[in-house]
């Protein structure tokens, strides 16, 4: 192999390294199991980053929708000072709406492994 091909390699090496470790860290995963007593607490904000269709058409009482293509620009719509806790259908959109929390220097932030298609109850 060429030098090219070394360095491709170390940079996607160190790419999946920041995205394993890195940005995630400080972002809890809990099961649809562990969210259901924690549901209804007011100390604690509830959102779905699905879009407003599949909100519209099935939902968890007490999340607030707000899709992800708008999140980035509505997290002044959530407080940095409370628990955040987001779900989607199956956990990846989610889990990208985590990262721009964490980006944004919320701290207490968790991700419903999952999501809504797990959801019985």
């Amino acid at each position: 192999m060429d030098i090219t091909t070394y360095v491709v390699i170390g940079i996607l090496v160190l790419w999946l390294f920041y995205r394993k470790f890195l940005v995630g860290k400080g972002i809890e995963q809990i099961t649809l199991e562990e969210l259901k007593p924690l549901l209804g607490e007011k100390n604690r904000q509830f959102i779905d980053v699905r879009t407003p269709g599949e909100f519209r058409r099935n939902h968890i009482k007490g999340f607030k929708n707000i899709p992800l293509n708008e999140f980035s620009q509505r997290t002044n719509e959530l407080s940095a000072d409370q628990e955040v806790f987001v779900i989607c259908q199956s956990g990846i959109r989610s889990g990208k709406a985590c990262q721009q929390l964490k980006k944004k220097g919320f701290e207490r932030i968790t991700n419903i492994k999952g999501g809504v298609g797990s959801y019985h109850g």
